[in-house]
């Protein structure tokens, strides 16, 4: 019989992803396959904010531009209503959006391009 310590460190870890490319959220589920953490993903912030109302994850990984408003603001929201969640937000178009998601409540930061490593490290030490 397994003892409820075992069953929680068995438990595989959620991560949302909140992006709008398709080719990026593939690369993430290419990134992160087979990592001992299930991936779920949603294209835009109204999808998000319904998926969050169901779901828990350990982690979001989030794109600033998406079709319905901006990740930074989401930030927020999502510290606001769920404090637990590690958020990292992901960003490519402006280096000043770094500043303001650390402010907003994000725990970590990756500019696009980033490597495999620097994705796993940084949601394996936002989950320990």
């Amino acid at each position: 019989m397994m003892s409820t310590a075992t069953l929680q460190s068995k438990k595989v870890k959620k991560v949302l992803v909140i992006e709008d490319e398709g080719d990026m959220c593939l690369l993430l589920n290419i990134m992160l396959n087979g990592k001992e953490m299930e991936l779920d993903h949603v294209k835009n912030l109204t999808a998000a904010e319904e998926y969050l109302q169901q779901e828990q994850p350990s982690v979001v990984i989030i794109d600033n531009k998406l079709p319905d408003g901006f990740g930074i603001d989401f930030i927020l929201f999502m510290k606001k209503n769920y404090p637990a969640i590690k958020i990292i937000m992901i960003s490519g178009f402006d280096g000043s959006a770094k500043d303001v998601a650390l402010e907003n409540g994000a725990d970590l930061f990756l500019e696009k391009p980033f490597t495999k490593n620097q994705l796993f490290d940084a949601i394996k030490g936002l989950m320990n």
